[in-house]
């Protein structure tokens, strides 16, 4: 498909040329950050269907299961069984496997790395990290298998020391899961999969039935309902975040390759929706990466649905100057974030403070961390990485306060405490520390 048929160049914005940039700028941004939001009559159908769960447990799951993914199950069959994941560890392609446990190498090393979670005791206080003893994990239902959520998911729990994990798959793949994610889940000692997914998956999770253990935690990319619905139950249950589309934005000067930054929108926009967006101070680069996205898209096997999404979700602004475009990179605070500026690449990251992952250099696409890298693909979308974190083990262990004072420490505290504990009006308070002395 030709995208010059939807006319590309209507993505395509220049500080220089336009009065309005900024408030096109600005626009597209508020349409990325509210991509992921349903609307409110779509909010109360999520929140029915929870109830709904919660009333009928696994009779509502098997019915919601047959209307939104049309496969008949019941409670007992929900659960893919132990003979089942190995048949499909047996018969995976071996070269695939082989690449699947070295990126399960490469992710558990990183994970282990920055894990922080080690009890440390002061003076008289100190911390306790615990790790989440239960985790649910939302595994999308695509056309093609996903092995990579579940590594980039279950491999940091484990190694913050995570017992047990539940995987939720929808039964797209001939009224199953995809073997390539069942051969995953085995190669990882994850037994317990379940082939139900959307709004009553999440809420299984988060609240129970006779045939699904409730969860403390539920992680994973999922679609704008399962979103919803993990943003419903957070409180009964802790969640990873709110995730919208996958995102990437590319910050490029003259000497970057046109070609590279192509195929990494594209690399974006083939998500149907996914956010490509480039930011360049160069005229001739917008111009020669508008020619490669038209080539090199019309090839692709999904070229009409990618073409759809980089004229809805993405952008090529060109910029006066490079300290423009580092500080509207930083106010996008974008999921993937790529600098292909040559020798100058590094020290432009260091001026980046928003960003889920940062993309060193043309050879360093978004794809090293989506499957090998070692940092976890589950990364803070819409904005939210201003604030948000990747996922990573430390998010799956939750810290415990110590205190412990002797009687001579008590002593030497206690009139303080009192003061306090009376100026808030809480005699009781005072009082249980008065009779110890």
């Amino acid at each position: 498909m030709n995208t010059n048929e939807h006319n590309l160049k209507t993505i395509f914005i220049s500080q220089r040329a336009e009065k309005d940039f900024f408030s096109k700028l600005a626009d597209f941004r508020s349409k990325i950050i509210n991509a992921p939001l349903l609307k409110d009559e779509d909010c109360e159908k999520v929140r029915n269907i929870i109830r709904d769960i919660q009333l009928r447990q696994d009779e509502a799951v098997a019915e919601y299961t047959q209307k939104f993914d049309n496969a008949s199950l019941t409670s007992d069959k929900f659960r893919i069984s132990h003979k089942e994941l190995k048949a499909a560890h047996k018969n995976i392609d071996r070269e695939l496997l082989s690449s699947i446990k070295k990126s399960i190498k490469n992710v558990r090393l990183y994970q282990k790395q920055i894990f922080t979670g080690k009890n440390k005791k002061f003076a008289n206080t100190g911390v306790k990290f615990s790790a989440i003893e239960r985790i649910g994990i939302c595994v999308p239902g695509a056309s093609a298998p996903l092995p990579s959520t579940v590594i980039m998911t279950a491999v940091p729990a484990q190694v913050a020391g995570v017992k047990e994990i539940a995987v939720v798959s929808p039964p797209r793949y001939n009224g199953s899961i995809h073997p390539v994610i069942l051969a995953t889940c085995y190669e990882l000692g994850i037994d317990e999969v379940y082939r139900i997914g959307g709004v009553q998956a999440v809420a299984a999770l988060a609240y129970g039935t006779p045939s699904i253990p409730r969860v403390y935690k539920i992680v994973g990319p999922g679609n704008s309902w399962v979103q919803t619905a993990k943003k419903e139950v957070f409180g009964q249950v802790d969640i990873d975040s709110v995730a919208g589309p996958s995102e990437v934005l590319i910050i490029a000067d003259k000497n970057a390759n046109a070609a590279y930054i192509a195929a990494d929108m594209l690399s974006q926009a083939e998500h149907a929706p996914g956010s490509a967006v480039l930011f360049t101070d160069s005229q001739k680069l917008a111009d020669d990466v508008l020619i490669n996205l038209d080539s090199q898209c019309e090839k692709l096997s999904r070229a009409q649905e990618t073409a759809k999404c980089l004229l809805n979700f993405s952008l090529i602004a060109c910029f006066k100057n490079m300290d423009e475009v580092i500080r509207q990179a930083n106010s996008f605070a974008s999921e993937h974030l790529q600098i292909q500026c040559g020798k100058s690449s590094r020290k432009i990251s260091d001026k980046i403070k928003n960003a889920g992952a940062i993309f060193i250099g043309e050879f360093s696409p978004v794809a090293t961390g989506d499957y090998f890298a070692g940092p976890s693909h589950t990364l803070p979308t819409g904005a939210s990485a201003r604030f948000f974190s990747p996922l990573s083990s430390n998010d799956f262990i939750k810290t415990t306060s110590l205190i412990e004072y002797s009687k001579k420490m008590l002593a030497k505290s206690a009139d303080d405490i009192v003061r306090i504990a009376e100026a808030e009006g809480l005699d009781a308070h005072a009082k249980s520390v008065k009779i110890r002395m």
